[in-house]
């Protein structure tokens, strides 16, 4: 896609986002605010990696199989067995990294719209099927889906972010709510707790800031393959690949467009979710979030129109009432935001 098509869907999302950003009443208007800025940031610095723009999107930013070496270095990751791993486009690669070291992959049908979650392990996989499994079309076509019975224990939890406070761990989605709605069906099925470690990675800038010849870009690769079992090197490198090309003579500087410092904890819903771990293609962060995770699904902030759009979690409210013996409380209705465009 080039500049000008960019700069033509990249207008109509934000008109989209002005509208759903309402007035200055609405509670969840300051974090639009935010988001657009990262966003204009990471389109105008050209950061961003297909899907562009990156407007309604947890951005695919440019070295994020940088930041899946990172997070695969971390302990809580080697020491995890399952761990649920969003389905965006910049996690693709933490997905990889998951299932090549053993692991069992817990991923969200895309908005839940199809379903609830699905699991892989790499057993259930062959060499040819393994990179189209971290997608979100072989979730689907290769994943075991699970109901909100499944006895399942998840012992890390790896999350996108369009913005997130380093200082805090507060952190700000693309706004569908998803992560947060996701997260609460999981505390009720007890797979989690408050102990459970959320990780996000984010963009700090093109991280081939280390990466200035082409010996420098070997080593790089060698070390990232060397977490790869033997059986899947040469995925690995069909992956790595096709990654986005580091340049031999590149010295650009480090930019923190996701990392921010302006997201008021006194203004965060009961339902978000702060983040434990922030990895960066450049550093790792540990934040020691004071921020309380969420205890479930707080219904009465549900709105009628999510309720709608989630089968899984209509369901889930008419187990609880038929549990209870009453209606569960509704929250107010809402203008859903906008989705990102599909446009190629």
């Amino acid at each position: 896609m080039d500049a000008k098509a960019r700069k033509s869907m990249a207008e109509t999302s934000v008109r989209d986002m002005i509208e759903s950003e309402g007035n200055e009443d609405d509670p969840k208007a300051w974090k639009w605010k935010i988001r657009k800025r990262v966003w204009d940031l990471m389109e105008s610095n050209n950061i961003a990696q297909f899907p562009r723009p990156v407007h309604h999107r947890i951005p695919n930013f440019v070295g994020a199989h940088l930041v899946a070496n990172k997070l695969g270095e971390l302990e809580v990751f080697q020491e995890a067995k399952c761990v649920k791993v969003n389905p965006d486009s910049p996690q693709k690669q933490v997905r990889f990294l998951t299932l090549s070291e053993g692991k069992q992959l817990l991923t969200p049908q895309p908005r839940l719209r199809t379903g609830f979650f699905s699991v892989l392990e790499s057993q259930m996989l062959t060499p040819s099927t393994i990179i189209e499994a971290c997608t979100s079309v072989g979730v689907a076509k290769y994943g075991r889906p699970i109901g909100l019975d499944e006895k399942i224990k998840v012992d890390l939890i790896v999350i996108g972010s369009v913005a997130v406070d380093p200082k805090t761990g507060a952190r700000l989605g693309k706004g569908e709510g998803f992560a947060e709605l996701e997260y609460g069906m999981l505390r009720y099925m007890g797979a989690i707790d408050d102990f459970t470690p959320v990780v996000t990675t984010v963009s700090t800038g093109y991280a081939s800031v280390f990466v200035t010849n082409a010996t420098r870009t070997h080593h790089f690769h060698h070390s990232l393959r060397s977490l790869v079992p033997t059986h899947l090197v040469s995925v690995y490198s069909t992956i790595a690949s096709s990654l986005a090309p580091i340049s031999q003579d590149s010295d650009i500087a480090v930019h923190d467009e996701q990392l921010v410092d302006d997201i008021p904890v006194e203004k965060l819903l009961i339902h978000d979710v702060p983040v434990d771990i922030i990895c960066t293609p450049t550093k790792v962060i540990f934040t020691n979030t004071s921020i309380p995770k969420p205890q479930g699904i707080y219904w009465e902030k549900l709105s009628p129109e999510k309720l709608g759009q989630i089968r899984v979690l209509r369901e889930l409210k008419k187990r609880i009432e038929r549990e209870m013996g009453k209606k569960l409380p509704s929250g107010p209705s809402e203008k859903l935001p906008p989705t990102a465009q599909r446009k190629r």
